[in-house]
């Protein structure tokens, strides 16, 4: 006898797929403003794959099927990999294939290139961010290896390349690369100048011995690393193959057990006796890959963006076809309310992060945008990672318990938010960094205080602000205290004005509303008055 008990009623549908590109107008607008809609064929492209019921499959796949580490063979002989599920080396395709890891690169002085390169690395988070971090990696290692041209020559025609190539084999004879990044050990963290690791001269190149306590993505084909040399800490780059097709020693001890981010392999590695190349001169071995380090920091904040994003088209979707008392809850005036705010959120992330994106394009010959983006990047940084993880709860309460649920996807994005807010650096690193780009930088917050005089006399809850940020620097004393002040000031003012300029009007008096008019602390503060439809329109 078959008993039914209920009927499955009120359930919210699968997201249906969707082109993430087309339907996000603030991408589209802000991407075109700056200079990137050229790729915007190339953006709608990546837009589908990261919209469809197939790549949303890939990325659960990705993370439920975790990396495990294989550090020897049958025999005993240590080998030092990681296997992946298939979907992790698909979405590593998708990567290179969409040219995530390369587009600004391979456009040099096209106006607009890191911006389009930046929608495209906000889209394929969307995707599944764990593989964004290989490929954002190995994007962000060029400016480094440029230091040393010779080396660039040999690696760059690999890095580039549109194929992916998971084999573990020499680079010469691998269709395409990936690159990483081991700065971090134990005793120092993000304070690298307390780094142990050691190299000594060998012949050409050097031999490393240490360890690095944080080694995201181990199967990269070589990494970026920071070692104490014969003239201090410098930079090398160490092959997972030796120029005579052996294998490196890159001894891969541990998988880490992450919070989240779990399609991708985060390791601990010794080097023992590990065979290596200078780059960039000795002892500036900090200032050398710290070039690597502000390319990732963009992506850090343009990907917090995308996620935002990503949180919010699910709350909005289950809204849109949940019932509650007799209405959907999109027609719900308090949830339309937290769904709005929202929205203001997303889009003055958006701004921010771009507008630093926009200082890379045009900073090679723009010396003050190149200042500006010196430190915006941190000021972004550090704010988008912090609100990421807000909103994201947020928006998995939106969906009540199925929120809460590991197969639904708000609960992977809920573990996700918090890794921007650590990775390059915690927010007390951005935030001193931008006290040390004032101090050693000056025409870097002179070109951040230029575009802040810009928005003056546009909005009188604006002009409080920039008050306020004066008053805050009149006491060098107690500045380092008050860096996160600061700092979340200074991120405010810079998504203030960027609303103000480029916003459509209600989303911007929404947003001004919310964070500068004295409203509440929580999402679903908005005050009456605001236009709700016009903003939930965008959402």
């Amino acid at each position: 006898m078959t008993v039914h008990t209920h009927e499955v009623l009120n359930q919210a549908p699968p997201l249906p797929d969707f082109d993430a590109w087309a339907t996000d107008a603030p991408l589209m607008e802000t991407v075109e403003r700056w200079g990137g809609s050229w790729a915007a064929d190339q953006l709608s492209a990546l837009g589908r794959v990261a919209g469809s019921a197939e790549g949303a499959q890939l990325a659960v796949d990705a993370n439920v099927n975790r990396p495990v580490l294989r550090a020897h063979d049958r025999y005993g002989h240590r080998v030092d990999q990681v296997d992946f599920h298939p979907a992790y080396h698909e979405l590593m395709r998708i990567g290179k294939a969409h040219q995530v890891h390369s587009l600004s690169w391979n456009n040099p002085g096209r106006p607009g290139a890191f911006v389009a390169r930046s929608a495209l690395h906000y889209l394929y988070g969307q995707l599944e961010a764990g593989v964004a971090c290989p490929i954002t990696m190995t994007h962000a290692v060029i400016p480094s290896l440029r230091e040393s041209p010779e080396v660039a020559a040999l690696w760059e025609p690999g890095i580039l390349s549109d194929a992916y190539d998971p084999t573990f084999a020499p680079a010469s004879k691998k269709r395409g690369l990936t690159f990483g990044m081991a700065m971090t050990e134990k005793q120092g963290g993000s304070d690298v100048r307390a780094n142990t690791t050691v190299a000594v001269p060998d012949g050409e190149g050097f031999r490393l011995t240490g360890h690095k306590w944080f080694c995201s993505a181990p199967m990269c084909d070589a990494f970026l690393t920071l070692a104490q040399g014969p003239g201090g800490l410098t930079c090398y780059l160490v092959p997972r193959w030796l120029p005579d097709d052996t294998p490196n020693t890159f001894l891969v001890q541990r998988l880490k057990d992450k919070l989240g981010n779990h399609s991708n392999a985060s390791s601990e590695i010794e080097y023992r006796d590990t065979w290596g190349v200078q780059v960039g001169p000795p002892g500036k071995g900090v200032k050398t890959i710290l070039a690597m380090v502000a390319q990732t920091r963009v992506d850090v904040a343009t990907a917090a963006s995308g996620l935002m994003r990503q949180a919010l088209r699910y709350a909005t979707h289950h809204a849109r076809h949940r019932q509650a008392f007799g209405k959907l809850l999109i027609d719900q005036p308090l949830m339309r309310n937290v769904l709005a705010d929202m929205e203001v959120e997303v889009e003055a992330s958006v701004l921010l992060s771009f507008r630093v994106a926009s200082a890379l394009d045009r900073g090679a010959t723009d010396p003050g945008e190149e200042a500006f983006g010196r430190a915006a990047m941190a000021i972004a940084k550090y704010w988008i990672s912090k609100r990421v993880i807000g909103l994201t709860a947020e928006a998995l309460e939106c969906h009540g318990g199925n929120g809460y649920a590991e197969n639904w996807p708000m609960a992977r994005l809920y573990r996700e938010a918090p890794l921007g807010s650590v990775w390059e650096g915690s927010g007390n690193v951005q935030c001193l960094d931008v006290l040390r780009a004032m101090e050693r930088s000056p025409a870097s917050m002179a070109a951040v205080q230029r575009e802040l005089d810009g928005f003056r006399g546009k909005d009188s809850r604006l002009d409080r602000l920039l008050g306020e940020i004066h008053a805050e620097l009149t006491e060098p004393a107690t500045l380092e205290l008050r860096a996160r002040r600061l700092v979340e000031k200074l991120a405010l003012a810079l998504q203030g004005g960027l609303m103000l300029e480029h916003a459509p009007a209600p989303v911007a008096e929404a947003w001004l509303a919310g964070r500068l008019g004295g409203g509440g602390y929580e999402y679903g503060t908005l005050p009456a008055g605001v236009d709700l439809d016009a903003i939930l329109a965008r959402a």
